[in-house]
C-alpha cells in the first residue's frame, strides 16, 4: 500500500515562463531535480508527476518517472493534484511537491510526512523558516505565517504578521513556504469548498482550509528552498545547486 504518495503538478503554461518544467538546469530538466529529491525521502513510497501536457509527460515518462495525465481546465496545482489522489484509493497522505523548486530538501518531505503519521489531529501541514533579510518582512509576495504554542498555524498573510505595535523588536517573522502535505479526505475535501472571504482577500488558498477548521501544522526549517518563479531565477537554482549530490 503506497501510504504516502509525493505528487508533483507541472504545467507548460506558466505565464512568466512557458515550459519552465523542461529547462535546463545543470544538464537536466528542472522538474527532474524535484522528482529526483522526492524520491530520495525515506517516508514517501510513492511519487507521481501530474501533468496535462504530452511535453512534459514524455520527458518525465523518459527519465523514470510515473506519470498521471490530468484534465487542462484546473485552476490551480491543488486541484491537479486532487484530480490524482481522488484515484489513489490506497493513499492515506498526499504531498504536493512544487515542480520548480530544485533543490527541496528531501528531509523537509519527510518531515511533513511524519508530522502528518504522528499527529492524527492535523489534516495539512505545510512549512516555514525565519525571515532574515528585512526587507522580505513588508513584502506582500513574502507570505507570512503566525503559528500557536502547539506549532499549528494561526492564520498566513502577504501583510506583516505579527504586528510589532510598540517597536520592541525581537520578534521573530516565519516566511511560508508552498510545500504542503494533506490527509487524502482532507485534500478531496478541501477542492470541493468554494474559495472563502479571507481567501479571496489575501489570494491564499490556504486560508480556505482554516476558514473550514482545518488543523494545519507548520514545521520549521532552517531555509526555504529557491523557486524558479521567471528565467531569472534559474543563476539562483543554479548556486543552489552547486556542489550538492544529486544522485
Amino acid at each position: 500500500m503506497s501510504a504516502v504518495t509525493a505528487i508533483i503538478p507541472a504545467r507548460w503554461a506558466s505565464t512568466r515562463f512557458p515550459g519552465k518544467p523542461l529547462v535546463d538546469l545543470r544538464g537536466k530538466p528542472l522538474i527532474r531535480h524535484v522528482w529526483e529529491r522526492a524520491c530520495r525521502a525515506k517516508r514517501v513510497d510513492r511519487v507521481i508527476v501530474a501533468t496535462d501536457d504530452m511535453r512534459i509527460a514524455e520527458a518525465a515518462f523518459n527519465f523514470g518517472a510515473e506519470v498521471a495525465l490530468t484534465s487542462p481546465r484546473h485552476p490551480t496545482g491543488t486541484d491537479r493534484l486532487a484530480e490524482v489522489a481522488a484515484k489513489l484509493k490506497q493513499a492515506r497522505i498526499i504531498l504536493n511537491v512544487q515542480g520548480d523548486e530544485p533543490d527541496i530538501a528531501p528531509s523537509t518531505i519527510d518531515r511533513l510526512a511524519a508530522a502528518l503519521q504522528g499527529d492524527p489531529r492535523l489534516g495539512m501541514v505545510t512549512a516555514a523558516n525565519p525571515i532574515t533579510d528585512t526587507g522580505d518582512i513588508g513584502n506582500p509576495n513574502v507570505v507570512k505565517v503566525v503559528t500557536d504554542a502547539d506549532g499549528r498555524a494561526l492564520y498566513f498573510s502577504r501583510s506583516v504578521i505579527p504586528h510589532d505595535r510598540d517597536g520592541r523588536g525581537g520578534i521573530r517573522y516565519l516566511r511560508h513556504q508552498g510545500i504542503y502535505g494533506y490527509r487524502r479526505r482532507v485534500l478531496l475535501d478541501f477542492v470541493g469548498w468554494k474559495p472563502t472571504p479571507l481567501e479571496r482577500a489575501e489570494k491564499l488558498e490556504q486560508l480556505r482550509a482554516l476558514e473550514h477548521g482545518v488543523s494545519i501544522g507548520v514545521i520549521m526549517v532552517r531555509r526555504g528552498s529557491v523557486g524558479v518563479d521567471a528565467p531569472e531565477d534559474l543563476a539562483r537554482a543554479e548556486r543552489a545547486l552547486r556542489g550538492k549530490s544529486e544522485s
